[in-house]
C-alpha cells in the first residue's frame, strides 16, 4: 500500500514537471536566453557592419560612465520619471476614489477613462503631436483663447519632457485607475462605519484612517508597474522628438537603440540595455523591500 502510495506522489510530482514545462521553456527562450546573448555581447566591440568582432572586457562599461551623450540621457529619464510617476499615480487615485462615490453614469465614466488603454500609442502620439503643434494645434488655440502661449511643447528644451510624460500620462491613467477601483471595492464598508463613530467625520480623514491605509497593496503594484513605464520611455521619443530638440528629450532607451541600430554599435548598445535592466530591478527592488514595510495587508 506503501508502494503504491509512494508511486502515485512520484507520478504526481512528474506530471507537475509536465505541465510546468511549456511555460518554463517559452520563459527561457523569451527572456533569459536574449538576457545572456546581450551579457556575453556587451564585453565585445560586434557592430552590424562587421563581421569580425573580438572581446574587449569591460570596455564597453568604462565608456559608458565617461560618456556625456549617456549622462545625459540618464539625467532625462529621471526628470521624465519624475514628473510622470507622482502625476500619474496621484490623478489615477483621485479619478478612482471619484468614480467609487459616483452612483449615476459610473460605467460609462469607466469606459471613457479606459479607453486611452486600448488605443495604439503609436497613433495617439501621432494625434497629441497635432494637438501641441505651435501654430494649429487646438491646444495653442484653446490657450491663445485667454490670453497664454503660444508654446511649442515638442520643440522647446525647457517643455519637451513635460509634454512626453503629458502623453504617457494619459495613455496609463486608465490602466492605473482600474486597479485602485479594485483595491477600493474590496474595503469593508464597515470599516467607514467605525471610523466615523471614532470621529473621522471628514472625507480627508476618512481618507488618511482607512482608505489610505486599505490601499496599500494595490498602490505599492501601481507604483512599481508605473515606475517600469516610466523608465520605458521610447514610442513617443522615436515618432515625435528623435531626442531633441539638442538631445532635450533624447531619454535612456531612445540612446541604447541609436547606438545599436543608427551607429552600430551594438556591444555598447548591449551594455547599456544591460545597465538600463539592472537599474529598474534596483527600483523595483526598492520599492518591494522598502515601501512594503509600510503596507498593511
Amino acid at each position: 500500500m506503501d508502494r503504491t502510495h509512494a508511486g502515485f506522489h512520484h507520478v504526481q510530482a512528474w506530471m507537475g514537471y509536465f505541465f510546468v514545462a511549456p511555460a518554463t521553456f517559452l520563459i527561457l527562450v523569451i527572456y533569459a536566453v536574449p538576457i545572456v546573448l546581450v551579457l556575453l555581447v556587451s564585453f565585445t566591440d560586434y557592430t552590424l557592419v562587421s563581421d569580425y568582432f573580438e572581446f574587449v572586457g569591460l570596455e564597453n562599461y568604462a565608456r559608458m560612465f565617461s560618456d556625456a551623450q549617456f549622462a545625459r540621457a540618464l539625467v532625462n529619464t529621471l526628470i521624465y520619471a519624475a514628473i510622470f510617476l507622482p502625476a500619474s499615480f496621484c490623478l489615477s487615485l483621485v479619478i478612482a476614489i471619484a468614480l467609487q462615490e459616483r452612483k449615476q453614469f459610473k460605467s460609462i465614466l469607466e469606459v471613457l477613462y479606459f479607453l486611452p488603454v486600448t488605443s495604439t500609442l503609436t497613433a495617439m502620439a501621432l494625434v497629441w503631436s497635432a494637438m501641441m503643434d505651435s501654430r494649429q494645434g487646438i491646444i495653442n488655440n484653446l490657450l491663445q483663447s485667454i490670453g497664454a502661449g503660444p508654446f511649442n511643447f515638442l520643440g522647446s528644451e525647457q517643455l519637451v519632457l513635460v509634454s512626453l510624460a503629458i502623453i504617457s500620462i494619459w495613455s496609463i491613467v486608465g490602466f492605473n485607475m482600474v486597479l485602485f477601483l479594485a483595491g477600493l471595492s474590496a474595503i469593508p464598508k464597515g470599516l467607514y462605519e467605525a471610523a466615523t463613530m471614532d470621529g473621522a467625520d471628514h472625507p480627508l480623514d476618512r481618507f488618511l484612517k482607512v482608505t489610505w491605509p486599505m490601499l496599500g497593496p494595490t498602490a505599492m503594484f501601481v507604483a512599481v508597474t508605473s515606475s517600469i513605464t516610466a523608465f520605458k520611455l521610447f514610442d513617443p521619443v522615436a515618432l515625435l522628438t528623435r531626442g531633441g530638440p539638442n538631445g532635450a528629450s533624447e531619454v535612456f532607451l531612445y540612446l541604447a537603440f541609436l547606438e545599436g541600430f543608427e551607429y552600430f554599435n551594438l556591444g555598447y548598445s548591449a551594455a547599456l540595455s544591460l545597465f538600463f535592466l539592472i537599474v529598474i530591478f534596483i527600483f523595483a527592488l526598492f520599492q518591494a523591500f522598502f515601501v512594503e514595510r509600510k503596507v498593511h495587508y
